[in-house]
């Protein structure tokens, strides 16, 4: 943003101008502004010395910048030097969101347009750069993961000068948690198994817990579950439960054993009943 503050001047003609520039008002304070650091390539002087006028150009401006500036005229003549008074008074409005950056999931929350003046003109609300089809001073959510984003705002006929975007982000506890098998899928006896745990959570699940049905205790801890050198008295069903601050949530049983157990076992089964229909 940039903002055009402009006088208009005289003098007694009997002196000779040699310098103008702008200055901020302070006390004894008569320094060229673009001396300061903070002022370095924001400040431009446009002057028409024929019809006494100047302006003072200033880019960027922020609420640092609110305060009295006074356009200031330097003669030849020792002692003769002015600047004028009253200044111009510059007020800065800034909007800003008020809004928590962290929120549950289903949680209602308000964002919030807040701005340092009286306004009564209607607000427009900024979704990562898009307008969202609400003009109110409230913007109220629900808090579902896809409410996450970058939000600002701007009044209305002056969307050219948005509030600075700041960040809200769902969070939730884990959701679709998964087991998952590592390999191939089929199992022989001897063979290393690992269990994968994976879950939808924000932020990301940290503690993972291993069950086998029908056992009260937990089997393991992590994301995966390794079981080195499988045999049959592994096999069974195993889930697992995924946790973050906001709460916990199990997978579903999978099914884990040796392949060819009942294979084998049919194969015996059919050997005696041959035996039984050889018997005389």
């Amino acid at each position: 943003m940039k903002l055009n503050m402009s006088c208009s001047y005289t003098y007694p003609q009997q002196y000779t101008l040699i310098d103008t520039f702008w200055i901020k008002r302070m006390d004894g304070d008569k320094i060229n502004l673009k001396a300061y650091p903070e002022y370095k390539d924001r400040v431009e002087y446009i002057e028409d010395r024929q019809n006494k006028t100047a302006i003072l150009r200033l880019h960027n401006i922020t609420e640092n910048d609110e305060r009295e500036y006074c356009f200031r005229l330097v003669t030849n003549t020792e002692g003769q030097k002015w600047f004028g008074q009253p200044g111009i008074q510059l007020k800065v409005s800034a909007l800003q969101v008020k809004a928590p950056q962290l929120v549950l999931e289903k949680q209602t929350v308000g964002l919030i347009c807040e701005t340092t003046c009286s306004l009564t003109d209607a607000f427009i609300w900024y979704k990562n750069g898009q307008t969202l089809k609400i003009h109110s001073k409230t913007l109220q959510l629900q808090s579902e993961r896809s409410d996450s984003g970058r939000y600002s705002c701007a009044v209305r006929g002056h969307e050219h000068l948005p509030s600075p975007a700041v960040t809200s982000l769902t969070l939730n506890p884990p959701k679709s948690v998964s087991v998952s098998i590592n390999g191939s899928g089929e199992i022989v006896e001897g063979d290393s198994v690992t269990l994968i745990c994976s879950s939808d959570s924000k932020p990301p699940a940290l503690n993972f817990s291993w069950f086998k049905e029908n056992q009260s205790s937990a089997v393991g801890s992590g994301q995966s579950f390794s079981i080195s050198s499988f045999n049959s008295s592994h096999s069974g069903r195993y889930y697992c439960e995924a946790q973050n601050q906001h709460g916990s949530q199990r997978s579903e049983s999978v099914s884990v054993s040796v392949k060819g157990i009942f294979y084998a076992e049919t194969l015996l089964c059919l050997s005696c009943l041959k035996g039984e229909v050889s018997t005389p």
